[in-house]
């Protein structure tokens, strides 16, 4: 018997790696701008399984895989411009596409790996918009539930081929805060 060859990947990738955007332009002419203040981001895709058992697994317990559903829950710190105290404009649509029925609901959201990995994706979703609250001395933050509406589809991850792409983002004046599809 060998031995197994230890992996060369030794560090562990940091929770903040992806970037949040979302479309403020139209379907023909996408606008991304960057939903800023995430403080927690967990994407998901869950399975719909259902019972597949026959005589011919033998006793066996089988299922099958019949729907995939891809959901985004984060935590935004809500933000607002420093003299104007106008909320941020790709967080003020969220919230108004969370009170909003019919197209008006739905949102064209896109999120990536922000240091140029392959994982990337968007789609077409409903948002859940739900302050926090808090007492007086605590910030203004926002839970956040983007329910796919349709297939999350994979993309070009848009910083790909970019060196040390995004790594700076965590100072926000540095970078855009849209950009055209295609464009870093």
């Amino acid at each position: 018997m060998s031995t197994p060859i230890p992996p060369a990947e030794t560090e562990t990738a940091l929770a903040r790696r992806y970037r949040l955007e979302l479309n403020t332009g139209t379907a023909a002419a996408p606008v991304w701008s960057l939903v800023p203040g995430v403080q927690e981001f967990a994407p998901k895709v869950e399975a719909t399984q259902q019972k597949s058992t026959t005589y011919d697994d033998e006793g066996w317990a089988d299922s099958t895989v019949t729907e995939l559903a891809w959901s985004i829950e984060a935590k935004l710190a809500h933000r607002c411009h420093p003299e104007t105290r106008v909320f941020n404009a790709a967080q003020e649509r969220l919230r108004t596409a969370a009170e909003s029925f019919g197209g008006a609901s739905v949102v064209h959201v896109r999120y990536y790996d922000r240091e140029g990995r392959p994982e990337a994706y968007e789609g077409r979703a409903l948002v859940t918009w739900e302050p926090e609250g808090g007492t007086s001395d605590d910030l203004d933050t926002v839970k956040v539930t983007i329910t796919g509406k349709g297939p999350r589809k994979s993309i070009p991850n848009p910083v790909a081929g970019t060196p040390g792409a995004l790594v700076a983002d965590a100072d926000a004046d540095e970078l855009p805060t849209t950009t055209k599809r295609g464009a870093a």
